[in-house]
């Protein structure tokens, strides 16, 4: 029955990596045929009622709104930079940093990026350093691969913290197996209550810092490494080895403070302040020449089925120039909406803008299924006060305006073809914990039938469940959320430390994020790549690989057994 119940977990899942991995069908094909799979598997096998087999889509569709709300402020605010003449100053300026791509995607991916997920997380970065490699010249599908492959280690402090402070908290909070286990350490660690709660959440972000740390140095390499081979005249790996140096100060220049603001600050900080820092430093040594490499790299002329697109858009910017810091003026406003809206007063005043509908209500407040929206805080609202922005300051023409609306839209209507079932069938997935079959649900399922299977070498598999559950959902946060505690169990269970097999929970969650199919989607969606989802995914799916077995290997050697 357990294994019967796992291999019918595991088939949409395997499904969707055949056919849009393997076969490179486009995800608006392959998503209703996972949806439809899901639909019958919650519906036959799990015994879902039909009230909540068809609630689940539903508010999978209102978060394919909120995920379309996003990728369209996204999608206007490049297309209104191109049509008030921006774009050009954009690109001119970073060239004048480096003319190298490979030094361009780790200033813009690794460390721009990394601050954008520390403000807003949720696949934001994708939607801010993907149009801006595309402006700098990258192939859309280059761009989308290096926006894609950073979302990885800033991820488990994205948006202020919120895998750690919501997903963790929200899967662990009040549970007997944590309340048991605080009361069993209270002599040694002299807190109790919810002190020791926090604490414990704290040390978690520790661990879950000091994970990344170690791993996340090699991701500005992975970036470059993966440019110089898919994209590359000569499809070479080594054509990345000569910015190694730059790479690896890059890395430091992130991995360092954002280890140090986890240990002292806590898990709202560390991306969030730790984005800047490798920003400004990255910057500054590349401006100063340190660690160039001799010889500049750059695409092949062929690598984009599109690469007469910046020829075109040259041609239709207006006449006149604007220099580099004025037209980077629209991306400072977004960076700092969504850091404003974390102050204090500010937030608790937004957060009276929620909306939330019960579709379906349960015995248990926590298996209801519950809708949520604040378009106030939604990163697509400070896009598109951007985009007002750039109107007004720029001067935007009024056939500008009306063209960037268009291209904006379609664009976005293109992605709604594949999130519109990608999305319902992940929340089926994920509610199906409620059915009349007396089972799991089917993520806890798949989860279950694998620690059963290795017992105490389950560090070295923890973070690929961490991943697998954000490869379904799209969400670290929800991936914590979900497994937290059966994580916490399966530690207790195999005497092992639960922080740590946590900590490689939230990891994992973070490292799924690169193949995820509705961000890699989204992401498409943002440089004009609706239908190669999965060319990005076969890409992606290297960086993802390696961080899992350098997880896993890092988890064997942190978690000792218990004695």
């Amino acid at each position: 029955m357990a294994m019967a119940a796992a291999l019918l977990a595991m088939f949409p899942l395997l499904l969707v990596f055949v056919v849009l991995v393997g076969w490179q069908w486009p995800a608006r094909r392959t998503m209703p045929l996972c949806y439809l799979a899901t639909l019958l598997i919650g519906l036959l096998y799990w015994q879902m009622t039909w009230s909540r087999i068809l609630a689940a889509p539903v508010e999978g569709l209102i978060i394919t709104m909120m995920l379309l709300y996003i990728v369209f402020g996204a999608l206007l605010l490049l297309a209104m930079l191109k049509h008030s003449g921006a774009v050009s100053a954009i690109r001119d300026g970073f060239r004048k940093i480096s003319p190298d791509p490979r030094i361009q995607a780790v200033i813009v991916g690794w460390a721009f990026g990394s601050f954008i997920e520390g403000a807003a997380g949720f696949g934001t970065p994708a939607a801010v350093a993907g149009p801006l490699l595309v402006i700098l010249g990258f192939p859309p599908l280059a761009a989308a691969t290096a926006s894609v492959t950073i979302q990885s280690t800033p991820v488990s402090f994205g948006a202020v913290g919120t895998p750690i402070l919501v997903g963790v908290n929200k899967g662990l909070q009040d549970q007997p197996a944590v309340l048991d286990y605080l009361a069993d350490h209270a002599v040694t660690s002299g807190l109790t209550g919810s002190v020791a709660y926090e604490q414990l959440l704290f040390e978690i972000g520790r661990r879950v810092a000091l994970l990344h740390g170690v791993i996340g140095l090699l991701i500005p390499f992975f970036v470059v490494c993966l440019l110089t081979r898919f994209f590359g005249a000569r499809r070479s790996w080594r054509e990345g080895l000569p910015v190694w140096k730059f790479c690896l100060f890059s890395g430091l220049a992130f991995c360092i403070p954002y280890a140090i603001f986890a240990w002292t600050l806590g898990p709202k900080f560390p991306s969030l302040l730790g984005g800047p820092v490798a920003l400004v430093l990255s910057t500054l040594a590349a401006r100063a020449g340190w660690f160039q490499p001799k010889v500049t790299w750059d695409f092949a002329e062929t690598a984009s089925p599109n690469s007469g697109q910046a020829t075109a858009e040259e041609t239709a910017m207006p006449s006149w120039s604007l220099g580099v810091r004025m037209a980077w003026l629209p991306y400072a406003v977004v960076a700092g909406l969504l850091v404003l809206e974390q102050w204090g007063p500010l937030k608790n005043l937004l957060a009276r803008a929620n909306w939330e509908w019960t579709i379906t209500s349960a015995d248990v407040a926590s298996q209801a299924i519950v809708a949520r929206w604040n378009v106030l805080t939604s990163p697509g609202t400070a896009f598109l006060l951007a985009v007002l922005f750039t109107v007004v300051v720029f001067a935007v023409p009024r056939q500008g305006v009306r063209n960037a609306f268009s291209e904006a839209g379609q664009k976005t209507l293109a992605a709604a073809l594949a999130l519109i079932f990608a999305v319902p069938a992940v929340r089926i997935f994920i509610h199906s914990n409620v059915n009349g079959a007396g089972l799991a649900g089917m993520p806890q399922e798949l989860a279950l039938a694998v620690s059963q299977w290795v017992g105490q070498i389950w560090p070295a598999f923890a973070a690929g469940i961490g991943a697998l559950e954000a490869f379904i959902a799209g969400s670290n946060t929800i991936s914590n959320m979900t497994f937290a505690l059966f994580q916490f169990e399966v530690a207790l269970k195999t005497a092992l430390d639960p922080l740590w097999i946590v900590a490689l929970q939230a990891v994992g969650g973070a490292a799924g994020n690169m193949v995820c199919v509705h961000n890699v989607v989204a992401a498409a969606a943002t440089v004009g790549l609706v239908g190669q989802e999965g060319k990005i995914i076969r890409q992606t799916i290297i960086p993802t690989v390696y961080y899992l077995l350098a997880a896993g290997l890092l988890g064997l050697a942190f978690c000792h057994p218990r004695g």
